[in-house]
């Protein structure tokens, strides 16, 4: 299938934009009016550079306001378009968009639009050019598909089609599976952009917050199976009108397009009641692996940074139980928690700590086949990483994450005895410490922009699934947070952004130098005697106010005494009709990234949501009371 994106979708010069694109593998490129005209090339110098990039130009737009207007209006639109026809003729576009009249003057008269509409075509026909209209979900009198068909086909003209746009379909919530009706041949163009679900109206939802396919909450997928039933096999090509694209770094946006739309095209057809699309040529990667847990941690540390994480780590329960047979690596283990302290010279961890500081640099996910994960991720643009081995040392697999990190990919659960057994001496021994058994999620601080293409990063390659998005108000800010969850619950990453500068996510930001690791929740089965044994060994926790617990009693109606003994020990708690979780943060490690220790019961499968305020209102004052003072 060939895969096509609009220049709108990406921020710089149109030069950049066309090199980022190709660079990415796409096919071919809408260009964008504006784009073209605020350009210090020519169309035909942007004709060459695309050419000469492997691109083809396959539609020119938009074009406004055409139809459906009196006589004396519409002889000066037929003027204006034929200066388009010439534009495209010296940048080698072949079909032009034409989108639904949205003006005060449009006339709602069906047979005079199409007559238009049929004038059009019939001068684009003469300069080899076909014209695709679109309905806009705010179009004066011509909304939705079924309309934009309706004057088509009674155009009759063979140089006009429709353009069927996703966004401007799902938006209305209307239903696509007419679409399946009309002809393949006159669906001339097909744009796509998914967005999450929003209140407010079409035209200020599409402007600002469109995203790539898997990123949003629209069934994108379902509408474009209804497109190729109609026969439909012209470009899959993204049309994105999003803030955060316009100023995020054109390449990594390039990226992230092409990654949605392979993650598209393999959701084709996936599900039971898809209809049967025959002769697609789509990719076709391994399906995502069953994630068992999390192998490992490991973090960036240099030797005094070492010393300092691994006194903190015994007082936490852990037990260093291996050193790595060739490099400055310790394994410190509690239960089925393995975290690796890496300050080997000159390896990739010391990069990542010249960069981040002492930090998590590596997550290692247990799967059920770690070599079709990683041709998965491979498939989806993923970076594989080779790392340097010694002599009979094993070789992980590895994919290098959005900001630098490392994810590796280890067969077996979280019982299995690699890689430690190989590559390191004393590392198969088991230690209970304070009940710590199992890691529960891992939460990471991002930049608002990043959000989205994180999601779509774990989603793809890995095969979490995005839970709804939580907005919760912090003393310095609004934190947006999201969950990406396995089908088998055994990995949970938590991603959390929060606009304004002074917030504490945006403090986090800083410490990393862009997005990292804040907390890692460790799960226990009693949390009442992992906090006593912590506390006997030293550890503190941030301290949750006394109004928290009066809040809780009143919100919740929990017994007295079960309030009460949550205030004893500072525990914060949340439930829901399936459960109950109960967790504590401890203080952070240099201000960096802290532990949290938690426990659920029942069916609960959040991640404690609600009480992020009190969360982050804890760790403002234990970071930020000590500077007052």
């Amino acid at each position: 299938m060939k895969r096509c994106i609009a220049t709108v979708s990406l921020s710089g010069t149109l030069e950049d934009k066309l090199r980022a694109i190709a660079a990415a593998g796409f096919d071919g490129v809408e260009v964008f009016e504006n784009d073209l005209v605020n350009s210090g090339a020519s169309p035909r110098e942007i004709s060459e550079l695309a050419e000469s990039l492997g691109l083809t130009i396959d539609l020119f737009q938009p074009f406004r306001d055409l139809e459906g207007v009196p006589d004396e209006v519409f002889r000066k639109n037929l003027e204006r378009i034929e200066r388009k026809f010439d534009v495209m003729g010296e940048l080698g576009a072949p079909m032009l968009l034409v989108c639904s009249n949205v003006g005060s003057q449009a006339l709602a008269d069906p047979q005079r639009s199409a007559a238009q509409l049929y004038a059009a075509a019939e001068r684009a026909a003469q300069h080899g050019i076909r014209i695709a209209y679109e309905a806009l979900a705010w179009g004066r009198h011509v909304r939705t598909y079924a309309q934009a068909w309706d004057l088509v086909r009674r155009a009759d003209h063979a140089s006009l089609g429709v353009c069927v746009d996703s966004f401007h379909t799902l938006a209305l919530g209307d239903d696509p599976r007419g679409i399946a009706s009309i002809p393949g041949d006159k669906i001339f163009f097909l744009q796509l952009a998914d967005a999450p679900k929003l209140q407010m109206d079409p035209l200020s939802w599409s402007r600002h917050f469109r995203c790539f396919p898997g990123q949003g909450e629209l069934d994108v997928t379902a509408l474009v199976e209804q497109v190729l039933c109609s026969g439909y096999r012209g470009p899959l090509s993204l049309e994105i009108f999003n803030d955060v694209f316009r100023s995020s770094d054109t390449r990594q946006t390039a990226v992230d397009a092409m990654r949605s739309l392979l993650y598209l095209e393999e959701s084709i057809g996936a599900h039971d009641s898809a209809p049967q699309i025959a002769g697609l040529d789509r990719v076709q990667p391994p399906p995502p692996q069953r994630l068992n847990g999390v192998g490992f941690l490991e973090f960036a540390v240099d030797a005094d940074t070492g010393r300092e994480l691994a006194a903190w780590l015994t007082r936490l329960g852990f037990a260093q139980v291996g050193t790595h047979r060739s490099k400055a690596v310790t394994l410190f283990r509690q239960g089925r928690i393995n975290l690796i302290l890496n300050a080997e010279p000159d390896s990739f961890a010391q990069g990542y700590f010249q960069m981040h500081g002492p930090a998590l640099c590596a997550i290692a996910l247990r799967t059920s086949d770690e070599f079709q994960a990683l041709e998965r991720g491979r498939a989806m643009l993923g970076i594989q990483i080779e790392g340097r081995n010694g002599p009979n040392e094993r070789n992980i697999p590895a994919l290098r994450s959005i900001d630098g990190s490392l994810l590796y990919l280890l067969g077996g659960d979280e019982d299995s005895a690699e890689p430690f057994a190989t590559d390191f001496l004393g590392g198969d021994v088991p230690t209970e410490g304070v009940g710590l058994r199992r890691v529960d999620h891992i939460a990471m601080a991002l930049p608002p922009e990043s959000m989205n293409a994180w999601i779509l990063f774990y989603r793809s390659i890995l095969g979490l699934e995005p839970q709804p998005v939580v907005e919760q108000a912090e003393l310095y800010g609004l934190m947006r947070s999201r969950a990406m969850v396995a089908p088998s619950g055994r990995v949970r990453m938590t991603l959390n952004a929060s606009e304004g500068r002074n917030s504490m996510m945006a403090r986090s930001l800083s410490a990393f130098s862009g997005s990292g690791v804040h907390h890692i929740a460790l799960e226990c089965d009693d949390i009442f005697a992992s906090i006593e044994g912590l506390q006997a060994n030293g550890i503190e926790f941030l301290m949750t106010p006394a109004n928290y617990y009066d809040d809780l009693a009143a919100r919740l109606d929990l017994p007295e005494e079960l309030v009460d003994r949550l205030r004893t020990y500072g525990i914060l708690y949340d439930r829901s009709t399936g459960g109950e979780f109960f967790h504590i943060p401890t203080e952070t490690f240099k201000g960096r990234f802290s532990f949290e220790i938690v426990q659920r019961a029942g069916d609960y499968a959040g991640h404690g949501e609600p009480n992020a305020p009190a969360f982050l209102a804890a760790q403002a004052r234990s970071l930020l009371e000590p500077i007052a003072r």
